[in-house]
């Protein structure tokens, strides 16, 4: 298990943090340690003992923007190595690179189902959220607003 600890440490980059309490930790660093510790539950079949998916709600939600950036940049590392990724989402910024596939809803319903390609637009989330949406690119990241 210490093993297994040890590893989940550095595949979420905090190292640093090992022996620092949690209550002493900034909010990203908690949210780092908290997707470490869902890391640690699962169990793996794969021989380097990668985690196969995460399922993220609002991950990025009460972060300042450099730990919003930095969680970006832990998870496109583990999508990068194998790990599926599963997110939900209100942040457009959240939507990962790594990320292909695309399930928009509104009141509880399935809207659109397809690749970021075809549906990251702004007629496409203008239609969901019901107002007019610009929308930009940036190495990968989509903002909107």
């Amino acid at each position: 298990m210490r093993e297994r600890a040890e590893d989940i440490l550095i595949q979420i980059n905090a190292e640093s943090l090992r022996g620092t309490p949690v209550g002493e930790m900034s909010a990203g660093q908690q949210r780092r340690i908290m997707i470490g510790r869902a890391m640690a539950g699962t169990s793996s079949n794969d021989l380097d003992g990668s985690v196969q998916m995460l399922l993220l709600d609002e991950p990025s939600n009460a972060l300042d923007l450099t730990a919003q950036q930095d969680l970006r940049e832990m998870l496109r590392t583990l999508a990068q190595r194998g790990t599926a990724i599963l997110l939900i989402t209100h942040h457009i910024a959240d939507i990962l690179p790594e990320i292909g596939r695309i399930v928009m809803m509104n009141a509880g319903h399935i809207v659109a189902d397809g690749s970021k390609e075809d549906l990251l637009t702004a007629q496409h989330l203008g239609t969901l959220f019901g107002r007019e949406i610009a929308l930009t690119e940036r190495d990968g990241y989509w903002n909107a607003w």
